[in-house]
């Protein structure tokens, strides 16, 4: 099981590769929107802001978010590390319900490059 450390880690990641990325995937990260991840396994909630192209202003909660985020996420940390890493297919793990998304549906089509 992945340890908080480790998902962390894989967010600053995530953010790195979002500030790095161009074309449509660059566009996309541009929203401006608040942000949670819900690790599942260690009932832990990553709440931030995507804010030109980076995950912004990170913070930790137990449980499960506190508030309702434009983008929420959910999935077990090794899988939050996983596709991070490349080895979990983010398209996939969302089709077979191991990562859940939840955002409009306006957001929905401007994330689906990110996919």
């Amino acid at each position: 099981m992945a340890t908080i450390e480790q998902c962390r880690e894989a967010l600053e990641q995530l953010s790195r590769n979002l500030g790095a990325a161009n074309g449509d995937v660059s566009k996309a990260a541009a929203l401006d929107r608040s942000l949670t991840c819900w690790i599942t396994d260690l009932d832990l909630t990553f709440s931030g802001r995507l804010k030109g192209g980076r995950i912004t202003d990170v913070v930790e909660t137990p449980g499960p978010p506190p508030a309702k985020a434009e983008i929420r996420l959910a999935m077990s940390g090794d899988d939050l590390v996983a596709m991070v890493g490349g080895q979990l297919n983010f398209a996939s793990a969302w089709a077979g319900g191991r990562v859940r998304l939840e955002a409009g549906f306006r957001d929905l089509l401007r994330l689906r490059s990110l996919l």
